[in-house]
């Protein structure tokens, strides 16, 4: 039997990657819970833990700049060994640096390296899926890869809210380092295809800024993705700093301790496993359009819900809610980008199209937080979650409706 033809999980090369990602996204999961735990047991303020959520989004939309260019230039399987590697490092500082007492300063040096190191990663993640599965399974291989880390998802959260309140959440951060080691381990294992040409430019000597207009005129020049480029800009402006939002309103206004918060971010994961395993099925039956704008409609409807409810499993419901259909509307939009853009190019558009959806994300982050801060949790939430609505009736209008 061919590759093509067999399952994805029989696939040795890319069963290998799966795992490896899987990993990486484990390490990933843990920083989210863990990172945001330190500032609020060092200082109290939600605005300090989305000032540092928006200091990290910043450096990843800075590296999205020019991450497309190298990841088109360089061996890409190293690039992502490199990236774990490196990743592993940086974060194994945290819990040593923490033995001493806390050092919030390092979280804002660490945090933004590691981040722009996590562009680097997604863009190279991105461009070789592709080459793995070719076009016709692109879909399902994503939605694959988007279940098994939303597995990881689960088991991050919930361990990182278990070791934070076990021994603190600087030990987590410590099992974040050594996931990412793991990853970098299973990538020596992989064996990625040469890029099979398709007539489009591979990147020369030009500058990094002719790199990413490049990106940014394939975008421009295709309906879907352009109007998907500036819709995301504003989803992605209302949403980052939901995570924070949501630790807050479980640790302040809920009173709960540091496990139950992990449990609820584990327990919104299990919403992106099935999010990512419907999303191929409700694309093939629906097309693309209306799997899109329905994803963003019923996350707003969930965002807007969070800061009211005052049960555990109602705030973990809707945070199931919320992740389900936020990994439906990022599997498709990323699928449909592999699918219309020449391999050559694939870097350098996702380059594009990530710096452009999270261009105002950080400034987003630390207005929400601040907001929720100062007017309360549930009316920043609604008017969020409101917006999120009218995002998805706007692009009734546009030519993501039809696609």
């Amino acid at each position: 039997m061919s590759d093509g033809a067999r399952p994805l999980w029989r696939q040795r090369d890319f069963g290998i990657f799966w795992t490896a990602q899987t990993l990486s996204v484990l390490g990933d999961s843990f920083a989210l819970i863990a990172l945001p735990l330190l500032v609020l047991q060092a200082t109290g303020s939600l605005a300090r833990m989305g000032l540092l959520t928006a200091v990290g989004a910043a450096a990843s939309v800075l590296a999205a700049v020019f991450a497309g260019a190298l990841v088109d230039r360089v061996d890409r399987r190293r690039l992502l060994i490199a990236c774990d590697l490196l990743r592993m490092a940086l974060y194994g500082l945290v819990p040593l640096v923490w033995a001493f007492g806390p050092r919030i300063w390092l979280l804002y040096a660490v945090l933004p390296v590691c981040e722009a190191v996590g562009m680097l990663f997604a863009v190279g993640y991105v461009t070789v899926v592709r080459g793995l599965v070719g076009r016709s399974r692109l879909t399902e291989a994503n939605g694959r890869l988007n279940a098994t880390a939303a597995a990881a998802g689960v088991l991050g959260p919930l361990g990182a809210g278990l070791v934070a309140a076990w021994t603190g959440p600087a030990a987590a951060v410590g099992v974040d380092a050594a996931s990412f080691g793991v990853s970098a381990a299973c990538l020596l294992f992989v064996r990625l295809g040469k890029r099979a040409p398709d007539g489009a430019e591979r990147p020369g000597h030009a500058g990094l800024w002719s790199d990413l207009r490049t990106g940014v005129s394939f975008l421009r020049h295709h309906p879907v993705l352009r109007a998907l480029t500036a819709l995301l800009f504003v989803f992605s402006f209302l949403t980052l700093g939901l995570t924070d939002l949501v630790i807050y309103h479980l640790k302040y206004d809920l009173g709960r301790p540091d496990g139950t918060v992990g449990t609820v971010m584990a327990a919104g994961a299990l919403g992106t496993i099935a999010g990512s395993l419907l999303v191929a099925p409700v694309r093939r039956r629906l097309g693309f359009g209306p799997a899109w704008i329905g994803s963003v409609a019923v996350c707003g409807l969930a965002f807007a819900g969070l800061g009211r409810v005052q049960e555990v499993a109602a705030v973990a419901g809707l945070s199931a809610v919320f992740l389900a259909c936020v990994g439906m509307a990022g599997t498709c939009s990323m699928s449909l980008r592999q699918e219309v853009t020449p391999e050559p190019l694939l870097g350098r558009v996702t380059s594009a199209f990530w710096t452009l959806q999270y261009a105002a994300a950080p400034i987003g982050a630390a207005v929400l937080t601040w907001s929720a801060e100062r007017y309360g949790t549930a009316p920043v939430a609604a008017l969020a979650g409101v917006c999120c609505v009218l995002i998805a009736t706007a692009a009734l209008t546009t030519p993501v409706r039809g696609a």
